[in-house]
């Protein structure tokens, strides 16, 4: 969605791209950030369905959300949208986002409604999910078991803090290398979804952090484990970009925090300064593979040995 972009009347297209970069560093789930863009366009939520009207509408979706909503997928603009404009100004309350009063306004009257479902426009209109995040997982799943490891994938539906995240995968990793839980070794523990991150503001003066949801994971990942034995990941954004960076993702492996250390990298320092690109380049472990021209979400993976 952020590739579709035709304002709502009376919205520049850069107070638009301010909005989306605010909503980018605050934290925001997906289905918060596409509620809010398809109330601030012209094309999106239904909006280019109604433009299509009487005309009978085919969706083909790849999804790169959770749960793999085609009203969220791509901020749904063939598709009808629930969401209100109300809801769109809670999420702007919500996060603190910065906007004209004229946005305000907007919303407070209702007149960037989106086409709802039962409109006369959808009539006949089809959707088909041709790609989701649990079919790439499935996909990893089957190549894991034909090298003869146990697959297991706990969801692709995994939101929330991108470190926080990491940390919960840790302690189901630490818990199967010690033969622990309901994960048998030797296994790979495979999950999608869509985490996010929050900026965390920094002093004047400092180097801006670079980044993504995927590097993030890893830095918690690795700062949980602890150097775990016999437990190696890998987390990346299938599309090849993690954030605005030109790597997909990160590896950590078991000696990841004594080589970081070796090179007087701090996993806590780099966290804070949301920082995983600086911490994985310089130890050879950035995930680099160009971008994928498709989408389906994360793909985190676990080996424990």
């Amino acid at each position: 969605s952020s590739l579709l972009t035709l304002p709502a009347d009376g919205m520049d297209l850069q107070v638009k791209q301010d909005i989306n970069r605010q909503l980018l560093a605050s934290g925001a789930n997906i289905s918060e950030m596409n509620c809010l863009r398809k109330h601030l366009s012209r094309i999106k939520g239904g909006r280019l369905a109604a433009a299509c009207s009487p005309a009978c509408v085919v969706t083909l979706t790849i999804s790169d959300v959770p749960g793999d909503d085609p009203s969220i997928i791509a901020s749904g603009p063939t598709v009808p949208d629930a969401s209100t404009c109300a809801d769109a100004l809670a999420i702007l309350q919500r996060y603190a986002i910065t906007v004209p009063d004229a946005v305000v306004q907007a919303l407070q009257a209702g007149t960037w409604e989106t086409p709802k479902p039962g409109s006369p426009v959808f009539v006949g209109h089809s959707v088909h999910m041709i790609a989701t995040p649990q079919q790439s997982l499935e996909a990893a799943a089957d190549a894991a078991r034909t090298m003869g490891l146990n697959a297991y994938i706990l969801s692709d539906e995994i939101e929330g803090e991108s470190r926080e995240v990491g940390k919960v995968h840790a302690a189901l990793a630490r818990a199967a290398a010690k033969g622990l839980g309901p994960f048998v070794k030797p296994c790979v523990i495979l999950s999608g979804g869509e985490t996010t991150v929050t900026i965390k503001p920094q002093p004047a003066g400092s180097p801006r952090g670079r980044g993504g949801r995927a590097g993030e994971f890893c830095l918690g990942l690795a700062q949980a484990l602890q150097g775990q034995p016999d437990v190696w990941a890998l987390a990346a954004d299938t599309d090849g970009i993690d954030g605005i960076e030109d790597n997909a993702g990160a590896m950590v492996s078991p000696d990841t925090l004594a080589r970081a250390q070796a090179l007087g990298l701090k996993v806590d320092v780099h966290l804070q300064r949301n920082d995983a690109y600086g911490f994985f380049e310089p130890l050879g472990d950035l995930v680099i593979t160009g971008p994928t021209h498709t989408n389906v979400n994360d793909f985190r993976a676990i080996f424990v040995a």
